[in-house]
């Protein structure tokens, strides 16, 4: 594996797994105000292009990062509109 492979690698995985933290936090907390529906709004929608991005270029590295962001930043959302919701 090349250096290269490696940058990209590693970039992916940071990118891939960055919501983690904000969500483990809403769980612990059980609440998101102080976080912008917008912006998940707009990284929900970002993410769902690049996941479609992936399959119209058949590249699975793409697919199943972007897959994987798809299931955290969409659990954020959820959680955004069910706790602001109350």
């Amino acid at each position: 594996m090349n250096f290269v492979t490696v940058i990209g690698l590693v970039a992916g995985g940071l990118t891939t797994f960055a919501m983690l933290p904000q969500l483990i936090k809403i769980l612990k907390t059980k609440s998101t105000k102080d976080i912008s529906l917008l912006l998940f709004i707009m990284a929900f929608l970002g993410v769902i292009l690049w996941l479609v991005y992936g399959f119209l270029i058949n590249d699975v590295p793409v697919m199943v990062g972007n897959g994987i962001s798809l299931l955290l930043v969409g659990s954020v959302l959820i959680l955004k509109l069910k706790y602001d919701g109350n």
